[in-house]
């Protein structure tokens, strides 16, 4: 299991990338022609936290992105539930 320091690390990261990566996306123009690859910081996170576990046991623990998606399905189906009251 990945310790909370790694997790802490890698979250801290991301938004470490994130922070510094839009403003200046505000600064170029938007021509994206020429652009290189995209930054992508969960498929970071991703690659990040799978990179401590062996190779047979990675199929076994979600990923950073999974773990993201069945959050914000929660938070849809909380504000179904509020929605109807």
């Amino acid at each position: 299991m990945m310790s909370t320091r790694r997790i802490a690390a890698a979250v801290g990261l991301a938004a470490g990338l994130t922070g510094l990566a839009a403003p200046l996306a505000n600064a170029h123009p938007a021509d994206t022609r020429n652009a290189g690859p995209q930054l992508n910081p969960i498929a970071t996170l991703d690659a990040l936290a799978q990179s401590g576990i062996p190779e047979q046991q990675r199929h076994r623990v979600p990923r950073v992105s999974q773990q993201l998606g069945h959050l914000n399905q929660l938070g849809e189906l909380r504000a179904a539930q509020l929605g109807r009251r």
